[in-house]
């Protein structure tokens, strides 16, 4: 009776992977560190891209969007137009804060269909506004990726031609680091250079595990 209850015992299901929150502000170097986790052969999902496209791939966000920004909020080629919304709610917390009731929901559904199919025991989420929207509730831990306000408005300087003004303006929208600081669970500092950038990375990963 013994060997046949053995046999017919269900194994035992396969635990479900323990999610990460990546988060860093503009110029941290967050999506930098991504490629390195994935390089280290643990899977990331990109919320901030997968809303890009979310947006352009479901009607009923579009209809919603729409209703809430107007006509303009997608282009003549039907598709979403991001410095037409950018600038339509860049100071309009409302309006932003409504979007993102609209954006999210369905990003969260995206990502939950996603995390069925990865078999890691670690799996990364990036998200610009994983405490600003308190995601990090939902993760086993939090990494940030930060860096000096100077350093950061450079680089994205740099990398797109604004000034610091701009850059500025766009920083001063965001939490503060001191405050991602204190809620993060991991921090990986990124001033110096893309070596100690990996190996912070790697040292991150160890430690989870």
């Amino acid at each position: 009776m013994e060997e046949l209850h053995s046999e017919t015992q269900k194994a035992e299901p396969e635990p479900a992977p323990k999610v990460i929150g990546l988060t860093g502000g503009i110029g941290s170097g967050k999506t930098t560190v991504a490629r390195f986790i994935e390089e280290f052969g643990f899977p990331v999902y990109y919320s901030d891209d997968r809303a890009k496209a979310i947006v352009n791939e479901s009607e009923d966000l579009k209809i919603k969007i729409k209703e809430l920004l107007g006509d303009e909020a997608y282009d003549s080629n039907g598709l979403y137009d991001r410095k037409f919304v950018a600038e339509k709610v860049f100071n309009n917390k409302e309006q932003l804060h409504e979007l993102n009731e609209i954006i999210h929901p369905a990003v969260r559904i995206d990502f939950e269909e996603w995390l069925k199919k990865q078999t890691k025991y670690l799996v990364f989420k990036e998200t610009a506004l994983l405490f600003e929207l308190k995601l990090n509730r939902q993760c086993y831990k939090s990494l940030l990726v930060t860096a000096e306000d100077n350093i950061r408005a450079k680089r994205v300087m740099d990398r797109d031609g604004k000034t610091y003004r701009e850059v500025e303006a766009v920083m001063e929208k965001q939490m503060p680091e001191k405050d991602k600081i204190k809620l993060a669970d991991c921090i990986i500092y990124n001033n110096t250079n893309l070596e100690d950038l990996k190996e912070q990375t790697e040292q991150v990963i160890f430690d989870i595990e």
